[in-house]
């Protein structure tokens, strides 16, 4: 329960002093004392009651507060019995330590305090709740009468006064009860729990960010019609609904756990209804994709693109562009029997299209059925996104300063209007970092250090005849993702054009070689001297071989800069004044 429902319930005769910031603690005890130091016998979340016998004058009042709050405790509730009016000195020592502050009246005795408290945390009407919570699932699975997931989020929050919301394993909210959870709130209680359960630890998990505790708890449907469980945790870790419910289940009953397991069963049925939704779009870019890769005819592959279009942007009729979206999920073989009985052998290519699925969808947008304009198909480990732009209106040629070609190019160079729109508003394409840049830590944690998810996305594309080599870009970007360090990588169709398409088949070997020869001498000195070498090396070709520019990014003075440059020169036997050696070097300060 929480500070707030203390204070308003009449019977129990408080009254705030201070802390009215902090009525939304959760208290999950009750503990009355008059020691100075009651330090060991708190463990956190409770209301201290107390009658102030432990105050001798106004000096004992900030240490006393001061142990509590470092204690984590909820809240203090001091009995004017004894002193009349609550000391000055202690209402202010909590305002300073942000710890409320509660008045019990006189006529109030604290067992009453301690008995309502008590009956409120101790599960005791979590059997009323499981009766309801038994009726709405079988509203839910009879059909969509129930409501939805938010209905028994709602009746968790009032009548057991727990917070909890449904999320991705990206942390994206699916559903929740009361205010929404800030997204970086959510990514990393997502990223713990993935966290936790790739250590094999059955939940809930316990998880505290920013002072506060929460408990996770996996979504699993293992009633009637369940999914039989992944042999490896790794087929399904990266697809996994959670319940993340403001609290810590570690000191609950079994008969709350319990209970709190109904609800994520009943949450499954809404992710199976959900899945169900989305078989047709599956099944859409299934059938365009078999086409492209038979190599059929346009006509063909476009008479199928007329017919997902409509599905994927309802009233439009038509997508005037594509996007193709590549995904691989890579696990380090194992000695694990994976479900074919080979060592090893993961079922990468499901996972991979649901964890794609939620990829595309826009983190702002919350809620189970916001993924309407996805359509993904996996083939063998690969996940395979075919993705409708909506169309932008042409900027007039006379806003411009000139005609503009509106069938070529990509909506990634699409320019603003003068009105002062910034294109981005108006730009409907993928972009590869921004697809990762919400969901990279989560997914890291999931990952762990055996895993890796790599990402290409292609160009825009306006006719089926297009799309074949819009798959074939994608795939290609995917690879010069692969080829980076790091857990969750991406790359995008504009990297094909440079250098970084030919790095990533450069076999290892002489990668290795050549960034030796190049820059161990150059490692070795900086080791020896502190004398940044590399970093010198790295600004000056980053700035062009400008020499002010250069000593202006590294706060050095010119001759300084000119010294490094020639040790750098000295160390390797290059001149980086000539075009080949700035160019090898810039080769090998990427491959390194």
């Amino acid at each position: 329960m929480r500070l707030r429902a203390l204070l308003e319930t009449e019977a129990l005769g408080l009254r705030l002093l201070g802390g009215e910031d902090e009525l939304d603690r959760t208290v999950r005890g009750v503990m009355t004392t008059d020691l100075r130091d009651p330090s060991r016998y708190l463990s956190g979340g409770e209301l201290v009651l107390t009658g102030l016998a432990w105050r001798r004058d106004a000096s004992d009042s900030e240490p006393f507060v001061r142990i509590l709050a470092g204690a984590g405790v909820a809240g203090l509730a001091a009995g004017e019995a004894e002193l009349g009016d609550i000391p000055a000195d202690l209402v202010e020592a909590c305002l300073q330590h942000r710890l409320p502050l509660f008045a019990v009246h006189e006529t109030v005795a604290f067992a009453t305090i301690t008995e309502h408290v008590v009956r409120q945390v101790s599960g005791e009407r979590a059997g009323d709740l499981a009766a309801v919570v038994d009726r709405h699932r079988r509203l839910m699975t009879s059909g969509p009468a129930g409501g939805g997931p938010e209905v028994v989020l709602d009746l968790l929050t009032s009548d057991l006064d727990l917070r909890a919301w449904v999320l991705s394993p990206t942390g994206r909210q699916i559903a929740g009860a009361g205010a929404p959870l800030p997204g970086a709130l959510g990514a990393a209680l997502a990223g713990r729990h993935l966290a936790a359960t790739r250590t094999g630890r059955r939940g809930p998990h316990r998880a505290a960010v920013a002072g506060t505790t929460y408990s996770l708890f996996p979504i699993r449907n293992t009633g009637r019609g369940a999914v039989p469980a992944a042999r490896d945790v790794r087929e399904s870790v990266l697809s996994d609904w959670l319940l993340a419910v403001e609290a810590d289940a570690s000191d609950w009953p079994a008969a709350r756990l319990d209970l709190l397991q109904g609800v994520t069963q009943l949450i499954a049925v809404e992710r199976d209804r959900r899945d169900a939704a989305r078989t047709v779009r599956r099944r859409l870019a299934q059938e365009v994709l078999e086409l492209v890769q038979a190599g059929a005819a346009p006509a063909e592959i476009a008479a199928r693109l007329r017919v997902a279009a409509p599905v994927l942007l309802p009233g439009l009729g038509a997508a005037p562009q594509w996007q193709v979206v590549v995904a691989r999920v890579d696990w380090t073989a194992t000695d694990t029997p994976g479900p074919g009985g080979v060592p090893g052998d993961i079922a990468a290519g499901p996972a991979a299209q649901a964890l794609l699925e939620e990829i595309l969808v826009d983190p702002a947008v919350s809620g189970p059925d916001s993924a309407d304009r996805i359509a993904v198909a996996h083939t063998g480990e690969e996940a395979i996104a075919l993705v409708p732009l909506p169309a932008v209106p042409a900027p007039l040629p006379d806003t411009v300063g000139g005609p503009t070609d509106t069938t070529a190019g990509t909506a990634e160079t699409a320019a603003a209007p003068e009105s002062g729109e910034p294109a981005a508003a108006q730009d409907p394409a993928l972009h590869a970092d921004a697809l990762l840049a919400a969901v990279r830590e989560p997914l890291s944690a999931g990952l762990a250090d055996d895993g890796r998810l790599t990402l290409g996305v292609s160009a825009a594309v306006h006719s089926a005849e297009g799309l074949r080599g819009a798959l074939e870009e994608a795939r290609h970007a995917r690879r010069v993702a692969a080829a980076r360090p790091g857990r969750v990588c991406a790359a995008g169709h504009h990297e094909l054009a440079s250098h970084v398409l030919l790095l990533p088949f450069v076999p290892d070997d002489v990668r290795r070689a050549f960034t030796a020869r190049l820059l161990d001498p150059l490692r070795d000195y900086d080791r020896r001297h502190r004398a940044e070498l590399i970093e010198t090396l790295e600004a000056f070709l980053d700035c062009d071989g400008s020499w002010t520019r250069c000593a202006a990014r590294l706060h050095l003075h010119v001759n300084t800069l000119r010294y490094r440059v020639g040790r750098i020169e000295q160390l390797t036997g290059r001149d980086l004044s000539r075009l080949e050696d700035k160019l090898d070097f810039f080769l090998a300060l990427r491959m390194s």
